[in-house]
């Protein structure tokens, strides 16, 4: 059976992170296991009074542990971490983690519509584009391109404006970027990847739904790491993640009034079980 390690905040409630992460890895028939960095009764967004507390310290006695009993992960996946010093410690954890034929997935998380998320800054992307450099695969969105290239962030562009500047991101020193919630009319969206070792471009795209639905980055990110460890091709990988995630967006409209915190995954995730199988 193949491994990840996924390391983000565990939000109780909500919908993000390790409560996405954990199921749909598994559903994909990937062991996962869990490198917790907080925990937060539910995620920041669209909650008040939440309660926070930082695992950080936590993080290298755990990694001592794993390293002692000789754990190897086939895939090394990355979601939001909290502070510069999680950052280094995660950066750490790659160092004494990666082998040679195992695969490291950072999706950069920072912000959205062109704004960091509260806590972030300049001095934090110059940190996370360290982090990226010791990646095999990042998946930012458009805000999170620009903070990691220090561009104007835009909501205009054509395909050559997407290439150019996923080959950009590679030369932050990873082996692939995807770059996801691309656009290039209003009625299609999806993800499109550069892969600089075989100098290839991919590209995944279903309808546009007009529907802003939390969580749906990290289902994104979950199953491309799912996929990634299961050794699909890079197509087949991007499909899958695209699919799914729209498959989610969908399910949770009929329902969204009551669940706006996040997308209604689980009514979908039995599909996975046919995504990895049409491999």
């Amino acid at each position: 059976m193949k491994r990840i390690v996924t390391i983000q905040d565990v939000s109780c409630f909500g919908k993000c992170s390790l409560t996405v992460a954990l199921p749909i890895i598994s559903a994909m028939g990937v062991e996962a296991a869990v490198m917790p960095t907080a925990v937060l009764s539910t995620h920041t967004g669209g909650f008040t009074g939440y309660t926070f507390r930082d695992l950080t310290d936590d993080i290298p006695d755990i990694a001592a542990h794993w390293k002692k009993i000789d754990l190897k992960f086939d895939c090394i996946y990355t979601g939001y971490l909290g502070s510069k010093r999680q950052v280094k410690i995660v950066s750490d954890f790659f160092d004494e983690f990666k082998t040679s034929s195992n695969k490291i997935v950072v999706d950069p998380v920072m912000g959205d519509a062109g704004k960091y998320y509260p806590g972030f800054d300049d001095s934090f992307a110059s940190e996370m584009r360290k982090l990226c450099s010791k990646a095999d695969i990042i998946v930012p969105n458009m805000t999170e391109v620009s903070f990691l290239l220090g561009i104007p962030y835009t909501e205009k562009y054509d395909e050559q404006f997407i290439k150019d500047t996923l080959k950009k991101l590679t030369g932050l020193g990873c082996k692939t970027a995807v770059i996801t919630g691309v656009r290039y009319d209003t009625t299609h969206q999806g993800a499109v990847a550069y892969d600089s070792i075989s100098d290839t471009y991919y590209s995944s795209f279903s309808k546009h739904i007009n529907q802003s639905v939390h969580g749906t980055g990290d289902i994104f990110s979950s199953v491309l790491s799912g996929a990634v460890a299961l050794d699909f091709d890079f197509q087949k990988v991007l499909d899958t993640a695209v699919s799914f995630t729209v498959d989610c967006i969908e399910a949770t409209l009929p329902i969204y009034e009551t669940h706006k915190y996040g997308a209604a995954f689980e009514l979908c995730i039995g599909k996975l079980n046919s995504y990895v199988n049409e491999k």
